[in-house]
């Protein structure tokens, strides 16, 4: 292990013995990681919440085991350790970038360790709380668009949830990459997805998408199984719905391959190429993050309330001092 700069025996860190609400989310004081092989140890000054953040909290069944456990997923801040093998990063390097999901949660805190390949050099023009709310949705909606969906210029895209994390992100990487965009939201957050570069916004409560939209090449659908199947009629024949909640039901098979059409789904991976991308993007000023608000690590318990609700647009941010 490298290093130039103090680094302290232990850290504060969000935890949780229970599965719950938001009040089961307390603070503890737990040994600093030391960074193995190939990996980095990042002093984090800000972590986004994603809601598998609360789902985890909550619920059993989902990737992890019982707590307690210390959540979170998006990094943003300098590099301060690295581990053997390390060859992208020096310390005092600033970066951003997701832990390894859902394995390689731990970001509610003031130090992390990860893969160096999960990270990549913050943009200089975003401050660590703008970088933080990029990793997770916006890595997820790259990957849907670029990697799965194959998007190309002058496709037609629908993006189910547009003003939310994954969704605001994946309007910008669709417009940006010269597709045709529409989007669903509410009334109340047109304006804010046209801005981000969408070509017509859905009202999702005043009207049915599946009766008034056609010939759509992609769709990016993070509500659930019965949603995607609804998706999927709106789809030409070749295109694809990737669907970011859905389980592949005997259904979805079944009216996939009566459209011809494809159903795929989809969990967001660590990707330094990937983080890369976005990173050139936010320089360029392609891709720009919304942030509904930010609190202090040691109020991670009201941000979870805000944020499952599912009323914000764009993203929460824990700041590290």
């Amino acid at each position: 292990m490298s290093n130039d700069q103090t680094i302290p025996d232990t850290m504060r860190a969000i935890s949780q013995d229970e599965l719950g609400g938001p009040e089961v989310l307390h603070e503890i004081s737990v040994p600093v990681p030391a960074p193995g092989p190939s990996e980095v140890l990042v002093r984090v000054r800000a972590t986004a919440l994603n809601p598998t953040d609360w789902g985890h909290r909550a619920r059993a069944g989902l990737f992890l085991p019982p707590p307690p456990f210390v959540l979170g997923w998006d990094v943003s801040g300098e590099v301060v350790a690295t581990g053997i093998g390390v060859t992208l990063f020096k310390p005092g390097d600033e970066v951003f970038g997701m832990l390894p999901y859902p394995h390689g949660h731990g970001a509610a805190a003031e130090f992390v360790t990860g893969p160096a390949r999960a990270f990549a050099r913050k943009p200089a023009n975003l401050n660590h709380i703008q970088s933080a709310a990029i990793p997770l949705a916006a890595l997820t909606a790259w990957q849907a668009l670029v990697d799965t969906a194959e998007l190309r210029a002058g496709q037609r895209v629908l993006i189910h949830a547009a003003a939310g994390g994954v969704g605001h992100f994946a309007v910008q990487i669709a417009k940006a990459r010269g597709a045709y965009v529409i989007g669903t939201a509410s009334a109340a957050n047109h304006e804010v997805v046209r801005e981000l570069g969408a070509d017509e916004v859905i009202d999702y409560r005043a009207v049915d998408f599946a009766e008034i939209v056609s010939d759509i090449d992609v769709v990016i659908d993070p509500i659930d199984s019965e949603h995607a199947l609804r998706s999927a009629r709106t789809l030409r024949p070749g295109g694809i719905v990737v669907s970011l909640r859905a389980n592949m039901t005997a259904d979805l098979k079944a009216e996939a391959e009566k459209l011809g059409v494809r159903i795929e789904i989809m969990l967001v991976e660590a990707d330094h190429t990937g983080m890369s991308a976005l990173a050139a993007m936010a320089a360029a000023g392609t891709l720009r993050p919304i942030i509904a608000g930010t609190f202090p690590l040691a109020d991670a318990a009201k941000a979870h309330a805000l944020g499952q609700t599912a009323r914000t647009v764009g993203k929460l941010v824990l700041t590290v001092d």
